[in-house]
Protein backbone atom coordinates (compact mmCIF):
# COMPACT_ATOMS: atom_id res chain seq x y z
CA UNK A 1 0.00 0.00 0.00
CA UNK A 2 1.25 3.36 -1.47
CA UNK A 3 0.29 6.31 0.62
CA UNK A 4 -0.13 9.53 -0.43
CA UNK A 5 2.43 11.26 1.85
CA UNK A 6 4.38 14.39 0.69
CA UNK A 7 7.02 14.23 -1.02
CA UNK A 8 10.17 13.22 0.07
CA UNK A 9 8.34 10.69 2.55
CA UNK A 10 5.75 9.18 -0.10
CA UNK A 11 9.23 7.57 -1.55
CA UNK A 12 11.24 6.94 1.35
CA UNK A 13 8.21 5.12 2.89
CA UNK A 14 7.97 2.78 -0.24
CA UNK A 15 11.59 2.58 0.02
CA UNK A 16 11.75 1.03 3.34
CA UNK A 17 9.05 -1.15 3.38
CA UNK A 18 10.45 -4.53 2.63
CA UNK A 19 13.78 -3.50 5.03
CA UNK A 20 10.87 -2.88 7.55
CA UNK A 21 8.69 -5.97 6.84
CA UNK A 22 11.75 -8.20 7.90
CA UNK A 23 12.44 -6.08 10.70
CA UNK A 24 9.42 -6.89 12.00
CA UNK A 25 9.90 -10.10 11.32
CA UNK A 26 13.12 -10.19 13.33
CA UNK A 27 11.29 -8.75 16.38
CA UNK A 28 8.55 -11.45 16.09
CA UNK A 29 10.98 -14.15 15.99
CA UNK A 30 12.94 -13.11 18.93
CA UNK A 31 10.23 -11.79 21.77
CA UNK A 32 11.57 -10.71 25.24
CA UNK A 33 8.90 -10.52 28.49
CA UNK A 34 8.24 -7.72 30.18
CA UNK A 35 11.81 -5.75 31.84
CA UNK A 36 13.83 -7.98 29.82
CA UNK A 37 13.75 -6.34 26.14
CA UNK A 38 17.42 -5.76 25.99
CA UNK A 39 17.75 -7.48 22.71
CA UNK A 40 15.16 -5.40 21.17
CA UNK A 41 16.29 -2.25 23.34
CA UNK A 42 19.51 -2.68 21.40
CA UNK A 43 18.57 -3.42 18.05
CA UNK A 44 16.09 0.24 18.26
CA UNK A 45 18.48 2.33 19.71
CA UNK A 46 20.94 1.36 16.85
CA UNK A 47 18.10 1.91 14.27
CA UNK A 48 16.97 5.70 15.93
CA UNK A 49 21.13 6.22 15.76
CA UNK A 50 21.56 5.27 12.36
CA UNK A 51 18.95 7.76 11.01
CA UNK A 52 20.44 10.79 13.48
CA UNK A 53 18.26 10.59 16.40
CA UNK A 54 19.65 11.65 19.71
CA UNK A 55 19.11 8.46 21.46
CA UNK A 56 18.74 7.92 25.45
CA UNK A 57 19.23 3.71 26.71
CA UNK A 58 18.21 2.49 29.86
CA UNK A 59 15.25 5.02 30.40
CA UNK A 60 12.52 2.81 32.42
CA UNK A 61 15.24 0.51 32.78
CA UNK A 62 14.85 -0.96 29.39
CA UNK A 63 13.38 1.44 27.15
CA UNK A 64 14.63 3.92 24.93
CA UNK A 65 13.92 7.24 24.15
CA UNK A 66 15.26 9.56 21.38
CA UNK A 67 14.71 13.13 20.10
CA UNK A 68 14.80 14.92 16.94
CA UNK A 69 14.18 18.20 15.56
CA UNK A 70 14.95 22.18 16.90
CA UNK A 71 15.99 22.89 20.24
CA UNK A 72 14.74 26.33 19.60
CA UNK A 73 11.46 27.95 18.25
CA UNK A 74 11.65 30.73 15.66
CA UNK A 75 10.71 33.57 18.53
CA UNK A 76 13.67 32.08 20.47
CA UNK A 77 11.67 30.02 23.34
CA UNK A 78 12.53 25.94 23.15
CA UNK A 79 10.81 24.13 20.69
CA UNK A 80 7.50 22.35 21.82
CA UNK A 81 7.65 19.01 22.15
CA UNK A 82 5.48 16.44 20.66
CA UNK A 83 5.99 12.64 21.41
CA UNK A 84 5.00 9.22 19.99
CA UNK A 85 5.11 5.95 22.64
CA UNK A 86 5.24 2.61 21.42
CA UNK A 87 6.05 -0.67 23.30
CA UNK A 88 8.02 -3.58 22.54
CA UNK A 89 7.65 -6.64 25.00
CA UNK A 90 6.30 -10.21 24.37
CA UNK A 91 3.82 -12.47 26.30
CA UNK A 92 4.47 -15.79 27.90
CA UNK A 93 2.38 -17.55 25.13
CA UNK A 94 3.24 -20.71 23.11
CA UNK A 95 3.10 -19.44 19.02
CA UNK A 96 0.67 -21.50 17.49
CA UNK A 97 0.37 -19.58 13.66
CA UNK A 98 2.52 -21.64 11.73
CA UNK A 99 4.39 -17.99 10.31
CA UNK A 100 7.54 -19.14 8.72
CA UNK A 101 9.07 -16.57 10.94
CA UNK A 102 7.48 -17.53 14.30
CA UNK A 103 8.59 -17.24 17.58
CA UNK A 104 12.00 -19.29 18.15
CA UNK A 105 11.36 -19.03 22.13
CA UNK A 106 9.66 -21.69 23.27
CA UNK A 107 6.91 -20.50 24.98
CA UNK A 108 7.02 -16.53 24.38
CA UNK A 109 5.23 -14.85 21.43
CA UNK A 110 4.30 -11.23 20.31
CA UNK A 111 0.99 -11.72 20.96
CA UNK A 112 -0.36 -8.43 21.35
CA UNK A 113 1.47 -7.12 18.27
CA UNK A 114 4.27 -5.40 20.01
CA UNK A 115 6.61 -6.25 17.51
CA UNK A 116 4.05 -4.20 14.95
CA UNK A 117 4.09 -1.50 17.54
CA UNK A 118 7.71 -1.17 17.86
CA UNK A 119 8.25 -1.28 14.08
CA UNK A 120 5.76 1.53 13.09
CA UNK A 121 7.67 3.48 15.70
CA UNK A 122 10.90 2.78 13.88
CA UNK A 123 9.35 3.46 10.66
CA UNK A 124 8.10 7.17 11.29
CA UNK A 125 11.91 8.02 12.95
CA UNK A 126 13.03 6.62 9.70
CA UNK A 127 10.61 9.36 7.33
CA UNK A 128 11.26 11.57 9.92
CA UNK A 129 14.97 11.51 10.20
CA UNK A 130 15.01 11.88 6.44
CA UNK A 131 13.04 14.86 6.44
CA UNK A 132 15.44 16.33 9.32
CA UNK A 133 18.42 16.01 7.04
CA UNK A 134 16.68 17.14 4.14
CA UNK A 135 13.83 19.45 4.68
CA UNK A 136 14.91 20.29 8.64
CA UNK A 137 12.38 23.63 8.25
CA UNK A 138 9.50 21.17 7.85
CA UNK A 139 10.14 20.32 11.69
CA UNK A 140 8.16 22.92 13.61
CA UNK A 141 8.68 20.87 16.86
CA UNK A 142 10.60 18.75 18.83
CA UNK A 143 10.01 15.68 18.32
CA UNK A 144 10.33 12.82 21.18
CA UNK A 145 10.04 9.05 20.70
CA UNK A 146 9.36 6.96 23.82
CA UNK A 147 9.99 2.93 23.51
CA UNK A 148 8.50 1.51 26.62
CA UNK A 149 9.08 -1.69 27.85
CA UNK A 150 6.67 -3.84 30.08
CA UNK A 151 3.36 -3.05 28.97
CA UNK A 152 1.86 -6.45 29.49
CA UNK A 153 2.79 -6.23 33.17
CA UNK A 154 1.69 -2.58 33.60
CA UNK A 155 4.89 -1.51 35.44
CA UNK A 156 7.05 -0.05 31.97
CA UNK A 157 5.28 3.39 31.56
CA UNK A 158 5.53 4.63 35.22
CA UNK A 159 9.42 3.24 35.39
CA UNK A 160 9.89 5.54 32.30
CA UNK A 161 7.90 8.61 33.82
CA UNK A 162 10.10 8.70 36.56
CA UNK A 163 12.90 8.96 33.98
CA UNK A 164 12.12 11.97 32.81
CA UNK A 165 10.62 10.56 29.55
CA UNK A 166 7.46 12.73 29.29
CA UNK A 167 8.79 16.25 31.16
CA UNK A 168 7.98 18.61 28.74
CA UNK A 169 5.83 16.70 26.66
CA UNK A 170 2.70 19.01 25.42
CA UNK A 171 1.03 15.96 23.14
CA UNK A 172 1.42 12.26 23.04
CA UNK A 173 0.32 9.93 20.69
CA UNK A 174 -0.12 6.11 20.90
CA UNK A 175 -1.29 3.42 18.62
CA UNK A 176 -2.51 -0.09 19.28
CA UNK A 177 -3.42 -3.03 16.53
CA UNK A 178 -6.95 -3.96 16.59
CA UNK A 179 -8.30 -7.03 15.08
CA UNK A 180 -11.58 -6.19 14.76
CA UNK A 181 -10.30 -3.84 11.92
CA UNK A 182 -9.46 -4.60 8.56
CA UNK A 183 -6.03 -3.95 7.40
CA UNK A 184 -6.19 -0.15 5.60
CA UNK A 185 -8.31 1.25 8.33
CA UNK A 186 -8.53 2.90 11.71
CA UNK A 187 -10.29 3.06 14.60
CA UNK A 188 -10.38 6.41 16.51
CA UNK A 189 -12.59 7.90 19.47
CA UNK A 190 -12.82 10.80 21.97
CA UNK A 191 -13.01 9.98 25.39
CA UNK A 192 -12.70 6.76 27.47
CA UNK A 193 -10.95 4.18 25.18
CA UNK A 194 -9.67 2.15 28.06
CA UNK A 195 -10.63 0.82 31.09
CA UNK A 196 -9.22 1.06 34.71
CA UNK A 197 -7.49 -1.86 35.73
CA UNK A 198 -6.81 -3.91 38.79
CA UNK A 199 -5.24 -6.87 39.99
CA UNK A 200 -6.75 -8.86 42.44
CA UNK A 201 -5.73 -11.38 44.89
CA UNK A 202 -7.84 -13.23 47.29
CA UNK A 203 -6.89 -16.21 50.09
CA UNK A 204 -9.56 -18.68 50.71
CA UNK A 205 -8.65 -20.18 54.27
CA UNK A 206 -10.94 -23.09 55.66
CA UNK A 207 -9.64 -26.08 57.71
CA UNK A 208 -8.57 -29.24 56.16
CA UNK A 209 -9.80 -33.17 56.49
CA UNK A 210 -10.60 -36.44 55.04
CA UNK A 211 -11.68 -36.53 51.52
CA UNK A 212 -14.07 -38.85 52.65
CA UNK A 213 -15.62 -36.92 55.91
CA UNK A 214 -15.98 -33.74 54.39
CA UNK A 215 -18.35 -32.51 57.32
CA UNK A 216 -16.06 -32.32 59.88
CA UNK A 217 -13.69 -29.83 57.80
CA UNK A 218 -13.91 -26.56 56.14
CA UNK A 219 -13.40 -27.32 52.36
CA UNK A 220 -11.53 -23.84 50.98
CA UNK A 221 -12.16 -25.24 47.13
CA UNK A 222 -15.85 -25.43 47.56
CA UNK A 223 -16.10 -21.90 49.29
CA UNK A 224 -13.30 -20.76 46.65
CA UNK A 225 -15.84 -21.94 43.98
CA UNK A 226 -19.09 -19.80 45.87
CA UNK A 227 -16.24 -16.71 45.75
CA UNK A 228 -15.77 -17.24 42.17
CA UNK A 229 -19.70 -17.21 41.19
CA UNK A 230 -20.97 -15.24 43.80
CA UNK A 231 -18.73 -11.95 43.11
CA UNK A 232 -20.14 -12.24 39.45
CA UNK A 233 -23.67 -12.74 40.98
CA UNK A 234 -23.45 -10.02 42.89
CA UNK A 235 -22.26 -7.67 40.35
CA UNK A 236 -25.26 -7.94 38.36
CA UNK A 237 -27.33 -7.53 41.28
CA UNK A 238 -25.50 -5.67 43.45
CA UNK A 239 -23.73 -2.69 40.77
CA UNK A 240 -25.32 -0.40 38.63
CA UNK A 241 -25.75 -1.87 35.56
CA UNK A 242 -24.74 1.37 33.23
CA UNK A 243 -21.18 1.23 34.67
CA UNK A 244 -20.28 -1.98 33.63
CA UNK A 245 -17.51 -4.09 36.09
CA UNK A 246 -15.64 -7.27 34.99
CA UNK A 247 -14.01 -9.45 37.22
CA UNK A 248 -12.06 -12.55 35.69
CA UNK A 249 -9.78 -14.89 37.67
CA UNK A 250 -7.57 -16.25 35.52
CA UNK A 251 -5.52 -18.75 38.38
CA UNK A 252 -6.62 -20.66 41.10
CA UNK A 253 -4.02 -22.42 42.88
CA UNK A 254 -4.99 -24.88 46.11
CA UNK A 255 -5.03 -28.51 47.54
CA UNK A 256 -1.99 -31.24 48.26
CA UNK A 257 -3.79 -34.63 47.57
CA UNK A 258 -7.00 -35.71 45.80
CA UNK A 259 -8.08 -37.03 48.70
CA UNK A 260 -7.67 -34.32 51.57
CA UNK A 261 -9.95 -31.42 52.01
CA UNK A 262 -8.06 -27.94 50.95
CA UNK A 263 -7.22 -25.57 54.05
CA UNK A 264 -6.53 -23.14 51.46
CA UNK A 265 -6.64 -21.47 47.83
CA UNK A 266 -5.79 -18.55 46.31
CA UNK A 267 -7.45 -17.06 43.76
CA UNK A 268 -5.78 -13.89 41.20
CA UNK A 269 -7.75 -12.46 38.73
CA UNK A 270 -8.34 -8.90 37.31
CA UNK A 271 -10.95 -6.36 37.72
CA UNK A 272 -12.09 -4.30 34.70
CA UNK A 273 -14.01 -0.86 35.09
CA UNK A 274 -15.02 2.24 32.87
CA UNK A 275 -16.07 4.92 35.72
CA UNK A 276 -13.43 6.23 37.79
CA UNK A 277 -15.80 6.71 41.02
CA UNK A 278 -16.83 3.29 40.84
CA UNK A 279 -13.56 1.87 40.31
CA UNK A 280 -12.07 3.80 43.60
CA UNK A 281 -15.28 2.11 45.49
CA UNK A 282 -14.55 -1.92 44.12
CA UNK A 283 -11.45 -2.60 46.64
CA UNK A 284 -13.72 -1.79 49.53
CA UNK A 285 -17.01 -3.70 47.98
CA UNK A 286 -14.59 -6.66 46.98
CA UNK A 287 -13.22 -6.99 50.30
CA UNK A 288 -16.85 -6.99 51.79
CA UNK A 289 -18.56 -9.35 49.24
CA UNK A 290 -15.73 -11.53 49.31
CA UNK A 291 -15.49 -11.70 53.12
CA UNK A 292 -19.29 -12.46 53.46
CA UNK A 293 -18.93 -14.86 51.18
CA UNK A 294 -16.53 -16.84 53.22
CA UNK A 295 -17.79 -16.25 56.95
CA UNK A 296 -21.39 -17.07 55.57
CA UNK A 297 -19.44 -21.23 54.81
CA UNK A 298 -17.57 -21.15 57.59
CA UNK A 299 -14.04 -19.69 56.29
CA UNK A 300 -12.28 -16.58 56.34
CA UNK A 301 -10.46 -14.40 53.51
CA UNK A 302 -7.32 -12.38 52.79
CA UNK A 303 -7.44 -10.03 49.76
CA UNK A 304 -5.38 -7.69 48.28
CA UNK A 305 -6.08 -5.26 45.54
CA UNK A 306 -3.71 -3.52 43.23
CA UNK A 307 -4.39 -0.61 41.06
CA UNK A 308 -2.64 -1.52 37.75
CA UNK A 309 -3.90 1.26 35.21
CA UNK A 310 -6.00 4.20 35.19
CA UNK A 311 -8.17 4.08 31.93
CA UNK A 312 -7.25 6.02 28.85
CA UNK A 313 -8.84 9.19 28.38
CA UNK A 314 -8.31 10.63 24.27
CA UNK A 315 -8.08 14.13 24.20
CA UNK A 316 -10.57 15.69 21.37
CA UNK A 317 -8.78 17.72 19.35
CA UNK A 318 -5.60 15.48 19.31
CA UNK A 319 -8.07 12.45 18.14
CA UNK A 320 -9.90 14.55 15.62
CA UNK A 321 -5.81 15.77 14.22
CA UNK A 322 -5.56 11.88 13.77
CA UNK A 323 -8.72 11.14 12.56
CA UNK A 324 -7.98 14.33 9.47
CA UNK A 325 -4.31 12.91 8.69
CA UNK A 326 -5.99 9.40 8.48
CA UNK A 327 -8.71 10.78 6.10
CA UNK A 328 -6.69 12.62 3.82
CA UNK A 329 -4.05 9.38 3.48
CA UNK A 330 -6.65 6.20 3.77
CA UNK A 331 -10.04 8.06 2.46
CA UNK A 332 -12.84 8.98 5.25
CA UNK A 333 -14.08 5.75 5.16
CA UNK A 334 -11.13 4.07 6.37
CA UNK A 335 -11.52 6.32 9.47
CA UNK A 336 -14.04 4.70 11.61
CA UNK A 337 -15.17 6.26 15.24
CA UNK A 338 -15.72 3.58 17.75
CA UNK A 339 -19.00 3.87 19.72
CA UNK A 340 -17.38 1.72 22.17
CA UNK A 341 -14.60 1.51 24.84
CA UNK A 342 -12.80 -1.34 25.53
CA UNK A 343 -12.87 -3.12 29.22
CA UNK A 344 -8.82 -3.99 28.43
CA UNK A 345 -6.60 -2.19 29.86
CA UNK A 346 -3.35 0.09 28.73
CA UNK A 347 -0.51 1.94 30.73
CA UNK A 348 -0.27 4.52 28.50
CA UNK A 349 -2.69 6.31 30.70
CA UNK A 350 -0.01 6.47 33.41
CA UNK A 351 1.81 9.00 30.61
CA UNK A 352 -0.91 11.01 30.01
CA UNK A 353 -1.07 12.45 33.90
CA UNK A 354 -0.01 16.16 33.08
CA UNK A 355 -0.18 16.12 29.14
CA UNK A 356 -2.89 15.54 26.45
CA UNK A 357 -2.64 12.57 24.44
CA UNK A 358 -4.59 10.10 22.66
CA UNK A 359 -4.15 6.31 20.91
CA UNK A 360 -6.00 4.61 18.00
CA UNK A 361 -6.66 1.39 16.72
CA UNK A 362 -4.35 0.29 13.98
CA UNK A 363 -6.60 -2.74 11.93
CA UNK A 364 -4.21 -5.56 10.96
CA UNK A 365 -7.27 -8.30 10.29
CA UNK A 366 -5.79 -9.61 6.58
CA UNK A 367 -8.72 -11.08 4.01
CA UNK A 368 -9.27 -13.94 6.44
CA UNK A 369 -9.93 -12.09 9.77
CA UNK A 370 -7.51 -12.23 12.43
CA UNK A 371 -7.48 -13.89 16.16
CA UNK A 372 -8.03 -12.03 19.02
CA UNK A 373 -4.96 -10.50 21.08
CA UNK A 374 -3.10 -12.49 23.43
CA UNK A 375 -3.93 -15.62 21.54
CA UNK A 376 -1.71 -18.56 20.38
CA UNK A 377 -2.86 -17.95 16.84
CA UNK A 378 -2.69 -14.07 16.35
CA UNK A 379 -1.16 -12.92 13.33
CA UNK A 380 -1.20 -9.31 11.73
CA UNK A 381 -0.90 -8.31 8.10
CA UNK A 382 1.86 -6.81 7.90
CA UNK A 383 -0.13 -4.19 5.02
CA UNK A 384 -0.96 -2.57 8.62
CA UNK A 385 2.71 -1.27 8.75
CA UNK A 386 2.78 1.87 6.24
CA UNK A 387 -0.96 2.37 7.59
CA UNK A 388 0.28 2.94 11.27
CA UNK A 389 3.51 4.54 9.95
CA UNK A 390 2.06 7.22 7.25
CA UNK A 391 -1.09 8.39 9.67
CA UNK A 392 1.52 8.87 13.09
CA UNK A 393 4.00 10.77 10.63
CA UNK A 394 1.70 13.03 9.34
CA UNK A 395 -0.08 13.69 12.84
CA UNK A 396 3.13 14.73 14.26
CA UNK A 397 4.54 16.63 11.54
CA UNK A 398 0.54 18.13 11.73
CA UNK A 399 0.45 19.22 15.53
CA UNK A 400 0.95 22.28 16.82
CA UNK A 401 1.15 23.60 20.44
CA UNK A 402 -2.71 24.78 21.43
CA UNK A 403 -1.45 28.32 21.65
CA UNK A 404 -0.44 28.70 18.10
CA UNK A 405 -3.83 27.28 16.60
CA UNK A 406 -5.49 29.03 14.34
CA UNK A 407 -2.43 31.59 14.47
Amino acid sequence: MVLPLPSPLDQELAAALPELVELRRHLHRHPELSGQEQQTAALVAGELRRWGWQVREGVGRTGVLAELGPQQSADGNPAPIVALRVDMDALPVEERTGLPYASCHQGLMHACGHDIHTTVGLGVARLLGVLAAQAPERLTARVRLLFQPAEETAEGAAWMKADGATDGVQALFGVHVFPSLPVGSIGVRSGSLTAAAGELEVEVLGEGGHGARPHQSTDAIWIAARVVSGLQEAISRRLDALHPVVVSFGRIEGGKAFNVIADHVRLLGTVRCLDLDVHAQLPGWIEDTVQALCRGHGGEARVRYRVISPPVHNDPALTELVATAAGDLLGRERVLWLEQPSLGAEDFAELLAGTRGTMFRLGVAGPEGCSPLHSNTFAADEGCLPVGIAVLTQALLRWRPLATVGS
